[in-house]
């Protein structure tokens, strides 16, 4: 009577002279070496030797296949080729826990909502991860693993943020910046660079100086320009394209080069700085501080490092700059200009307020 199939698994292999690795072992003699000697890597490559097995050779219906072997599918697949695929793997990672063995076509409108509860985040968040589970749905079916693409029901959109900084504000947060210990003084330059260029957090902090990099974006002070994207990345949906910097501020940007600047934000030791977590809250705190001292009440508890593209942005417009114009130089939509910022122009509505008022 022959002996029964024992199925994939581990065989740890002694080898003369060399370190033992793990192999995976399976019906009909099937060896495959995982070229480790840590068992928690090779029960890695065991589940993932076990997952290929598995994978439908053909379209099935969303009842027979399971949702986890589906977002499987979508970050080998897909995810691994795109510019972030950290961020894909966060989403994926919450949507593996909660539908894990649930077949795609449990995918509705209930279990949806129930994930949403389940997760107890912002719907902004949802609204991410749910977009995550559509795509691998859609790119399942697209590559010919499923036969229907059953439709993820999404949390609304939620309202965009306007919080940006007054005038006043932003003074008092340079002020306060300035007079932090020698060891956080860098923020200043932080937030300049901020109020002028409308760049997010880690563009900032990865930005050389006359030197262009792989890791980082860098400004060109002879000709003025600045790059967001480090060289060789490929574009995301935030977009980090160049612009031309400001006079005034690129008249700062060469005295820091001519003194032998090679970061925007460096510490006093020359330094890039990784994180301003720190210093903001410090910032925040000795602002309100100070602008108390001299009866001026300020609030920037709800003040966060992105507040500084809110205000960039919201300036420019304030100060006559068009949307279009706008959406260049801050590599932004211009639907998110108008959706977001728009109202601050004063031109906003004009032509229709305009007929509005003609007899």
């Amino acid at each position: 009577m022959p002996r029964q199939a024992k199925g994939p698994r581990l065989y740890r292999r002694e080898q003369k002279g060399r370190p033992s690795v793990w192999e995976i072992r399976d019906t009909g003699g099937t060896r495959i070496s995982t070229g480790t000697d840590s068992r928690d890597d090779a029960e890695k490559a065991l589940a993932a030797y076990i997952d290929r097995k598995h994978r439908p050779s053909g379209p099935v219906a969303p009842a027979d296949m399971s949702i986890s072997m589906c977002l499987a599918i979508y970050a080998e697949e897909h995810a691994v080729h795109v510019a972030a695929p950290e961020r894909i793997g966060y989403a994926i990672e919450a949507l593996d826990a909660f539908w894990r063995d649930m077949p795609v076509s449990d995918i509705k409108g209930v279990t949806c909502r129930r994930y949403a509860t389940h997760r107890a985040k912002s719907a902004g968040t949802v609204r991410r991860e749910l977009g995550t589970l559509q795509a691998s749905i859609n790119h399942c079916h697209r590559e010919g693993y499923l036969t229907a693409a059953p439709l993820v029901t999404l949390p609304p959109k939620t309202d965009p943020k306007e919080r940006w900084l007054t005038r006043q504000e932003a003074a008092w947060m340079l002020r306060a910046a300035r007079c932090l210990r020698v060891d956080g003084r860098h923020l200043a330059d932080f937030i300049l660079h901020g109020l002028y260029t409308g760049s997010r957090k880690a563009t900032i902090l990865a930005m050389h100086i006359d030197k262009p990099s792989i890791t980082g974006g860098h400004v060109d002070t002879v000709n003025g320009v600045l790059y967001r994207r480090p060289q060789g990345k490929t574009e995301t949906t935030k977009r980090q394209r160049p612009a031309r910097l400001p006079a005034r501020y690129l008249a700062h940007l060469r005295r820091q080069s001519a003194n032998g600047r090679s970061y925007v934000v460096q510490d006093n030791k020359g330094r890039r700085v990784a994180n301003i977590r720190k210093g903001w809250a410090r910032a925040i705190l000795l602002a309100m501080k100070m602008a108390a001292e001299k009866g001026i009440v300020l609030d920037l508890s709800d003040a966060t490092p992105h507040v500084l593209k809110h205000t960039a942005i919201t300036w420019a417009l304030q100060r006559g700059a068009s949307v279009w114009d706008a959406a260049g130089y801050f590599s932004t939509s211009v639907e998110t200009i108008q959706r977001v910022y728009g109202h601050h122009s004063p031109d906003w509505q004009k032509s229709a307020v305009d007929a509005m008022d003609r007899r």
